[in-house]
């Protein structure tokens, strides 16, 4: 789902969960399904969640939530959130088994805490390196872009979201939900140099992923807004965020002032001053992906 840039500004809904953390720091579920319930309310400017998704996708559409678990148990895209879109997808009239939450390695999923699933009457939680999956045989060429992609983005998924933890990155500036789909191709090293510019838009630009993509949500509960993509305490902030859009561009720049925010009341430099900031969502722009200008987003905050 794209917008003409002509058109009006893009919509960005940032929800702030008050209670979403426990006492003893774990993830309320309850809260988090709340959270996602009204971003979808906002996002659609439906009355009910399950009518906005039940418009942004068809009742026989095999949908893939692209998570990203590289991070481990302390800066991955929690259980709780993905479980929580999982159900929200299942009350709009998905059926349980069109529904995969997956990512690269079954090792990474279980170390962030996921309990694997292929069962075919709930959502499925496996990899790309599960028995049956795998990755193509052929290189799919786009550009500078030469990779074998997940046949789960290729084969299993008519729709595609893009559930991305929100972090730092030393190389990239922002990893979020564009830069996610590296962990859908074989070869994401061969795409780090240049701060990953052109790479991260040319790679979403790809039919795989261009052409299926719907919805990115950046799980901004836990935000690692220095020193990433890796987990260092003193560095990651409980946000309590989740940030919603159709356009995967600005849901991404939306996530970045995020982190310009934490690091500037942190007292770090901004990702410009350490001459890291993440060009690939101007070039994203160029390609048509989405808006990057802060003057063409509408962001819509609320808390619950």
């Amino acid at each position: 789902m794209y917008l003409d840039i002509r058109m009006s500004a893009s919509r960005v809904v940032v929800i702030k969960g008050r209670r979403v953390f426990l006492p003893s720091g774990e993830l309320d579920p309850s809260a988090v399904a709340g959270m996602v319930a009204l971003g979808f309310r906002r996002l659609t400017g439906s009355e009910e969640a399950r009518d906005g998704v039940a418009g942004l996708f068809s009742r026989d559409d095999r949908v893939a939530i692209k998570i990203n678990t590289i991070g481990g148990r302390e800066i991955s895209t929690r259980p709780e959130l993905s479980l929580a879109l999982a159900e929200a997808f299942l009350q709009g009239g998905l059926q349980g088994k069109n529904i995969v939450i997956w990512d690269r390695t079954n090792r990474e999923l279980r170390e962030a805490g996921y309990r694997l699933s292929d069962s075919p009457s709930v959502p499925r939680v496996l990899a790309t390196d599960t028995s049956g999956a795998g990755y193509e045989t052929e290189i799919f060429s786009h550009r500078n872009i030469g990779s074998l992609f997940s046949t789960i983005q290729t084969r299993f998924a008519t729709a595609s979201v893009s559930l991305a933890i929100l972090k730092d990155h030393g190389l990239a500036g922002v990893t979020a939900g564009m830069k996610n789909y590296f962990g859908a191709i074989h070869n994401p090293n061969k795409y780090h140099d240049s701060r990953c510019d052109p790479f991260v838009a040319e790679l979403f630009e790809s039919g795989p992923v261009k052409d299926k993509h719907k919805l990115s949500l950046l799980d901004a509960l836990v935000v690692q807004y220095h020193r990433g993509p890796s987990f260092h305490a003193q560095w990651a902030e409980r946000s309590g965020r989740l940030i919603f859009s159709f356009d995967p561009v600005a849901a991404d720049v939306v996530g970045w002032r995020l982190i310009e925010d934490l690091r500037a009341e942190k007292g770090l430099p901004s990702l410009l001053e350490e001459g890291r900031e993440p060009g690939y969502l101007k070039t994203a722009e160029k390609l048509g992906l989405g808006r990057a200008g802060w003057d063409s987003i509408e962001v819509i905050r609320d808390e619950v």
